[in-house]
C-alpha cells in the first residue's frame, strides 16, 4: 500500500531533527510513497529537501498568520492526496493536526526530544486530540506521553533514528588528526553537536580541564552553533580545536579515540553517537534521554552523570590508558548499532506505522 505522506516543520533549524525527517523521506521515497514537505518559510529543511527533489511548501507557522497556513495546509492535502500529515514541531502540530482533523486524514506526532510534555488540556489535545499516533525518539517518554495524554501505549511507540552505513578512507582521518596536530601517540577526545546550552560542552571542557597535565590528551569539538560562549571557557594551551560546522563530520568522529556527548537535557537518540558507535568509538555520555539506549554501561563505553566533569574525566582517563578496552567498547558499539539502529529498522517501523493508519 503506498502511502500520501505530508511532513510538516514548524522548526528553523537543522540538526538531528531535520535530518531525520529528510532521510526518512528519502527513504519512504524509495520505497514507492508520495512525500511532501510545509516547512517554515526560510527554514534550513526547505533548501536540503528541495535539493534532494521534494515538492516544499513554505508557511510562516505564526499566530498572526494561522488562517492562512491553515488554509494552505487543506489546499495542500488536497492536492496531493495526503492521507497522513507527520508532525514535528509545536505550532506546527497545531496547524497539522487541525488542518488533517478538517480533512478527515490521519496525524503522526513525531517527538524528536525527551523532554516532558506540557500537562494539560495542552497534552490532550496535541497527542490524543490531534493525533492518531505518537512517535518518539527515545523510550523513557513514551510512559510520560501515554500517562498526560491519557492515550494507550498501542497509540505511542519508540523508533529510534537509525544511521546508514558509514564508508571513511584511513587518509581522511590521517588527515583530519594531522589538522589539529594530534600525533599518533596522542588520544583524541572529541564530541559532535551543534553547540548549543544543553550539550554539555562546559562540562567537556572542565573535564579536559583537570586533565590538562596529561599532555599526550587532546580535545576537539566539531560543530557550528554558539561557539563563542565557550571558546574562552578554558585555556587548554592548543590542546583544544573548535572545527566549525563541518558538512560531514564521519572523518572527524572517526579520527576521535574516544567520542562524548554529554547532553543535559532534551536528547533523543543522538544521532552522533550513533555514527560514532557505527564507526567504532567508544563512548562516554550522559544518563540523559536515550542515550542510555545506546551507550551500554560497561558494554559500549561509560555513562555519567550530567553536569559531572570530574566523572568525565575520570572515565577519559581509564579508556585512554587502556587500549584494548577502547577496542573492545568500540566493537561492541558497533555490533550494538547493526542490531537495533540502522536506517532500515527506523524505516521498516515508521512503514508499519503509516500502513497501519
Amino acid at each position: 500500500m503506498n502511502c500520501h505522506i505530508l511532513h510538516t516543520e514548524s522548526s528553523n533549524g537543522w540538526g538531528g531533527q531535520e535530518i531525520r525527517i529528510l532521510k526518512e523521506a528519502e527513504g519512504m521515497r524509495a520505497r514507492g510513497h508520495e512525500v511532501v514537505f510545509a516547512i517554515v518559510r526560510g527554514g534550513k529543511l526547505v533548501e536540503e529537501a528541495r535539493k534532494a527533489g521534494f515538492v516544499v511548501y513554505e508557511l510562516n507557522f505564526t499566530k498572526n498568520a494561522a488562517v492562512f497556513d491553515l488554509r494552505m495546509l487543506i489546499q495542500v492535502i488536497a492536492r496531493h492526496r495526503i492521507g497522513i500529515v507527520n508532525t514535528h514541531s509545536s505550532w506546527d502540530a497545531w496547524l497539522g493536526g487541525i488542518a488533517a482533523r478538517l480533512t478527515k486524514q490521519k496525524v503522526v506526532r513525531t517527538r524528536h526530544l525527551s523532554t516532558p510534555i506540557r500537562k494539560g488540556l495542552n497534552s490532550k489535545l496535541l497527542y490524543r486530540g490531534l493525533a492518531d499516533f505518537v512517535v518518539t525518539t527515545s523510550s523513557p517518554i513514551v510512559t510520560t506521553i501515554c500517562t498526560q495524554a491519557k492515550i494507550g501505549r498501542e497509540r505511542c511507540r519508540c523508533i529510534p533514528t537509525g544511521v546508514e552505513p558509514i564508508q571513511v578512507d584511513k587518509a581522511e582521518i590521517e588527515a583530519f588528526r594531522n589538522s589539529l596536530g594530534v600525533g599518533s601517540e596522542d588520544i583524541l577526545v572529541g564530541t559532535a553537536c551543534v553547540v548549543r546550552s544543553w550539550k554539555g560542552i562546559q562540562d567537556l571542557l572542565r573535564a579536559a580541564e583537570l586533565l590538562k597535565e596529561h599532555k599526550h590528551i587532546k580535545w576537539v569539538i566539531v560543530g557550528g552553533g554558539y561557539l563563542e560562549q565557550y571558546r574562552d571557557l578554558v585555556d587548554l594551551k592548543g590542546a583544544l580545536t573548535f572545527t566549525g560546522h563541518i558538512a560531514s563530520p564521519y572523518a572527524a568522529i572517526a579520527a576521535m579515540d574516544i567520542f562524548a556527548l554529554l547532553s543535559t537535557a532534551h536528547e533523543g537518540i543522538s544521532q552522533s553517537s550513533l555514527q560514532a558507535s557505527y564507526l567504532e568509538r567508544p563512548l562516554i555520555t550522559t544518563t540523559v534521554g536515550g542515550l542510555p539506549e545506546v551507550n551500554i554501561e560497561g558494554k559500549t563505553g561509560y555513562l555519567v552523570p550530567p553536569s559531572s566533569p570530574k566523572k568525565v574525566a575520570e572515565a577519559v582517563l581509564k579508556l585512554a590508558e587502556d587500549a584494548d578496552l577502547r577496542a573492545y567498547f568500540g566493537k561492541a558499539a558497533r555490533a550494538h548499532v547493526e542490531a537495533k539502529f540502522t536506517l532500515t529498522h527506523t524505516l521498516d517501523q515508521m512503514e508499519e506505522v503509516y500502513t497501519q493508519l
